[in-house]
């Protein structure tokens, strides 16, 4: 029994040295995850810079191509000015200001503006704007008849509604009877 007891020390001694030794090893380990979880956060925050930047310069510069173009019809329609000034005809302005048009709208459509097209259509609160209604027999619904400026949508979105008139069929109250209604 003796020297049970005797080995029972060694043996504590020896486990008690391999468990500190393995926690050591495990101290080195979680302090080289840690320098490289720093590291790897430094990095990440380095690149969050550097897009937030390069998103800003986008942002800067995205509508060049288009502002370009649009100089070119400033260019033209300078052109047309100058032209209008010493020619004695306004027709060579008129087609200088039209080519110049025919231009504008080509760059438009290429950002893929386009016109509402709405007369004859029913009217669609999304698409117009009403700014006088006529009451006429023989309206079908809610009619655009008149056209008052012209609305754009971007792709499928409007960017700006058109603001027409419209027909409507007429109430079925006459006016009398409205007005002594109120």
């Amino acid at each position: 029994m003796g020297e049970e007891q005797e080995k029972q020390p060694e043996e504590d001694k020896t486990k008690l040295e391999t468990l500190a030794h393995a926690l050591d090893e495990e101290k080195k380990r979680s302090e080289e995850y840690l320098i490289r979880l720093k590291y790897a956060q430094a990095d990440f925050e380095n690149l969050k810079k550097r897009l937030d930047r390069q998103l800003e310069e986008v942002k800067k510069y995205c509508n060049e191509r288009l502002i370009v173009e649009l100089l070119e019809v400033v260019d033209e329609l300078e052109m047309a000015i100058k032209s209008g000034r010493s020619a004695k005809s306004a027709e060579v302005v008129i087609q200088g200001v039209e080519m110049t048009l025919k231009k504008l709208k080509k760059v438009l459509e290429k950002e893929g503006v386009s016109p509402i097209e709405c007369l004859g259509k029913p009217f669609d609160p999304s698409k117009h704007n009403a700014v006088a209604k006529t009451e006429k027999a023989g309206a079908e619904g809610c009619t655009v008849i008149e056209e008052v400026r012209k609305g754009y949508a971007m792709r499928e979105k409007v960017i700006r509604p058109s603001i027409v008139k419209i027909v409507v069929k007429p109430s079925s109250k006459p006016q009398e009877e409205m007005d002594q209604d109120e």
